[in-house]
Order: structure tokens, then sequence, then C-alpha cells
């Protein structure tokens, strides 16, 4: 789709470690992508996201930083996958291959290529890092326990990022002024990151308790696959 996206598949080739290695990754991608591939704004905010994540870690006052920086490392690293996928083999999450089949469309406000990145990472990826990531640490994700106090922490930081990206980004793709267009102010004025990291959290506790049926696990992922796909859709509608 892209002349670059060979060199972004190599520079995908290589898994995080820790949380320095993803925003390693973040900034190779942020370094390939033009300005009119969609993908290069959902990098980019996440790439904030990840350096207050980095800010955080470093802390005195986290009673779970291990946890946070282990989650930071197993959440983006479903994003890299589902990047490599869809650059490669094609096998990824629709909620993924909705945004990524439509990071070349010129109409695209950078916003909404960043909240449809957003809303795939979260509503999808993130209890399925939670789960991967207290499997790792030894403990169940539960409400009210050090790892969730710590991860809540993070909320405020978030959604102000988030409310400067809606600023910020606030252009079409290749940067030229937006018409008005009623459909995208609603999607904005809706959108909580705190609201959706809850809920994954929620969802992290469900996908706990069926981590020893496979079936039932696949099908609850298929599920909210199948849901954040819908919300994609309707945050990457374009304006005309």
């Amino acid at each position: 789709m892209f002349p670059y996206d060979a060199q972004l598949l190599a520079v995908l080739l290589t898994p995080p470690a820790t949380v320095a290695d993803v925003l390693a990754t973040m900034q190779s991608i942020d370094a390939l992508t033009a300005d009119g591939d969609g993908l290069k704004w959902f990098n980019w905010l996440y790439m904030q996201v990840t350096e207050q994540v980095e800010t955080q870690v470093s802390s005195e006052g986290l009673a779970s930083s291990a946890f946070l920086a282990e989650l930071d490392v197993q959440f983006a690293q479903l994003y890299f996958n589902a990047l490599k996928s869809f650059l490669s083999d094609g096998q990824l999450p629709e909620c993924w291959r909705i945004l990524f089949a439509r990071r070349n469309q010129a109409a695209l406000a950078r916003i909404q290529c960043a909240l449809a990145g957003i809303n795939a990472h979260i509503n999808h990826d993130l209890p399925e890092a939670i789960v991967a990531t207290c499997r790792m640490q030894g403990f169940a994700p539960k409400h009210g326990a050090s790892a969730y106090a710590d991860y809540t922490s993070l909320n405020s930081t978030l959604d102000g990022l988030i409310e400067e990206a809606k600023q910020t980004l606030h252009v079409r793709l290749l940067g030229d002024v937006l018409p008005a267009a009623a459909h995208l102010e609603d999607a904005l004025a809706a959108w909580s990151v705190s609201a959706a990291r809850e809920a994954a959290w929620n969802n992290a506790e469900l996908l706990w308790h069926l981590r020893g049926e496979a079936l039932l696990s696949t099908a609850f992922l298929d599920t909210l696959d199948g849901l954040t796909s819908v919300v994609g859709q309707g945050l990457l509608i374009p304006i005309l």
C-alpha cells in the first residue's frame, strides 16, 4: 500500500523486551511513515502515551511498576503483531484490519485514524495483554489490588493526551482543513480512555476465568473483535 511497507515489516521482526524497546520501534515507524499514512497518526499518539508510561514506571510512587512495565511491552506487542500480520500473512483481528486497510484514504482525519487504532488496541487487545502480564507475574487481575490502582493512576494523564490530540490531529491526513462534520464531533465527544480502560480491566477478569477453556477464550476474543470493529467502522467514516 505504501512503498516503505517492506521496511516497516523489517522493523517489526524483533519483539520488544522493555519499554525502551517499545519506544524505539514506535520511533522507527514514525520515521518511516508519511503524513498521508493513517498509521502514522495512531503510532504518533501511542508513542506519546508510551513516553508517559515510561515516566510513570520510573517514578517512585507506584507499588506495581514492574507490572506496568511488563504490561506496556505485552500490550504494544499485540499492536506490532497485528501490523506485522497485515503486512505479511494477513491473519489479524478485523478491528485492526479496518484501520490498516484504510490508512491511505486522504479524506480521513488524522484523529479518526488515531482513535480507530486506540479503539482496536484498548477494547480488543488490552484485556489479553492484562491476562498475559498477570500470568507472567503470578497473580490474577483484581479490582482493588495494587496493580489495578497503578493501572488506573494513568487514566487522567492518558485522557489529557487524548484531549490534546483531538485538537492537534483535527485535520485531514495530508494536513488540509476539515469541513464541518457532525458525526466526527459526536464521536470525539463520546470517546473516553478511562472508560475504555475500565471496560478492558473488567474483560480481563472475565478472560482470566476462561483461561483454561481455549474455545471459550477464543469465542470471547472474537466477540470483542466484532464489537470493536463496529466502533472502528463508525470512527472511520470519510469526511466529504
